[in-house]
C-alpha cells in the first residue's frame, strides 16, 4: 500500500514538477529573446520529456534498467495507443502532409535504431548513447531550419513574461518537483515489483509509463472538450522520437543500459514497433490525412491487448 502511496504521490511531483520547470524555461528563453521556433523544439521538447529523463536516469544508476527502458517502450506505446486512441474518439484530427514526408519515417528511423542497438546483444552502450543523441540534434536542426511552419505553440498561456524572482522560483519547484517526484516513483515502482513477485520491466511499460503520459493526455482531453485543436499526430510522433533518442541516449550516456527481463526483447518492443507501423494506413483508410473515431477504437484496442497480454 505504501509503495502504491509513493508511486501516486511521485507522479504529482513529477507532472508539477515538469509543469514548473516548463513555465521557467519559457520565460527566460523569453526573457534572452530566443525565436519561439527555437524555444519550441527545444526548450520546450525538454521540459515536457523531462518526467521521462529523470526517472529513467535515476531507475539505471540505481540498478534498474529495465524500469528505465519500460518507461520509454511504455510511454511511446501509451501515447500512441491510449493518448492518441482516446483524442481521436473524441474528435477527428486531420493530418498533415508532413506526417509521411518527415514525422513518421523519423519515428520509424528513431525505433528502428533503438531496436537495432538493443536487440541483438541485449544493451544500449555510450557510443550507441552519443549517436543517438547526435541523431537528435540534427532532428532538431531540421525541423527548425526547414519546417518553421508546421511548428505549433502547443501552450501560449505559457508565454508570458515572468518577473526574475518567479522564473527562478517555478526553476527550483521543477527541479525539486523532478527530483523528488523521482525518487518517490522509482523507490514505489520497484517496492511494488518485488512485493507482487513481477519484473520490473512489467511495472515500467504499465504503471510508470501511463504515468509520464498524463499530462499529454489531460491536455489533449481538455483541448477537445473546448473545442480547440487537440494535440496533433505530428506532436506525439515528436514526444515518441524524443523520449527514444534524448532519454535513452542521455541515459545511456550516464550509465549503459542492459535488459535484464528479456520480454523487453520478445514482446514489448515489438508492439512499440507495431504501434509505429500501423500509423501510416490508419492515416489513410478509410479517408485520406485523417483520424477517426474507427481509428481511435483500433488504437485503443490494440492498448488494451498489450496491457492484457503483457500482464
Amino acid at each position: 500500500m505504501l509503495n502504491l502511496v509513493y508511486i501516486i504521490i511521485g507522479l504529482v511531483f513529477l507532472i508539477m514538477g515538469g509543469n514548473w520547470l516548463l513555465k521557467s524555461s519559457v520565460a527566460l528563453s523569453l526573457r534572452l529573446q530566443i525565436p519561439k521556433i527555437v524555444v519550441g523544439m527545444t526548450v520546450v521538447s525538454f521540459a515536457t520529456s523531462a518526467p521521462e529523463l529523470i526517472v529513467s536516469i535515476k531507475a539505471a544508476l540505481e540498478g534498474s534498467p529495465d524500469l528505465a527502458l519500460g518507461n520509454v517502450v511504455g510511454s511511446n506505446i501509451a501515447n500512441l495507443g491510449l493518448v492518441l486512441g482516446v483524442i481521436v474518439m473524441l474528435g477527428s484530427i486531420d493530418v498533415r502532409k508532413s506526417f509521411y514526408t518527415t514525422d513518421w519515417p523519423i519515428l520509424m528511423l528513431a525505433s528502428l535504431v533503438f531496436f537495432g542497438f538493443i536487440y541483438f546483444d541485449g544493451v544500449i552502450k555510450f557510443y550507441e548513447g552519443v549517436i543517438m543523441v547526435a541523431l537528435l540534434i540534427v532532428y532538431i536542426v531540421y525541423l527548425i531550419k526547414f519546417q518553421k511552419t508546421a511548428v505549433e505553440d502547443e501552450a501560449p498561456e505559457d508565454d508570458v513574461p515572468l518577473p526574475t524572482f518567479k522564473m527562478l522560483l517555478f526553476l527550483a519547484l521543477g527541479g525539486l518537483g523532478l527530483w523528488g517526484g523521482s525518487e518517490l516513483l522509482v523507490s514505489g515502482a520497484t517496492g511494488l515489483a518485488r512485493f507482487y513477485n513481477v519484473s520490473e520491466r512489467v511495472i515500467g511499460v504499465t504503471v510508470v509509463s501511463v504515468g509520464t503520459s498524463i499530462p499529454e493526455l489531460a491536455a489533449s482531453i481538455i483541448a477537445v472538450i473546448k473545442k480547440e485543436k487537440a494535440i496533433s499526430l505530428g506532436n506525439l510522433i515528436g514526444s515518441n522520437i524524443f523520449n527514444i533518442f534524448a532519454v535513452l541516449g542521455i541515459t545511456a550516456l550516464i550509465t549503459p543500459l542492459n535488459v535484464v527481463d528479456n520480454t523487453l526483447l520478445s514482446n514489448d518492443i515489438l508492439w512499440m514497433l507495431g504501434f509505429a507501423i500501423i500509423l501510416l494506413p490508419l492515416v489513410f483508410f478509410p479517408k485520406g490525412l485523417r483520424l477517426g473515431w474507427r481509428d481511435g477504437i483500433v488504437l485503443l484496442s490494440g492498448y488494451i491487448a498489450f496491457v492484457y497480454f503483457t500482464i
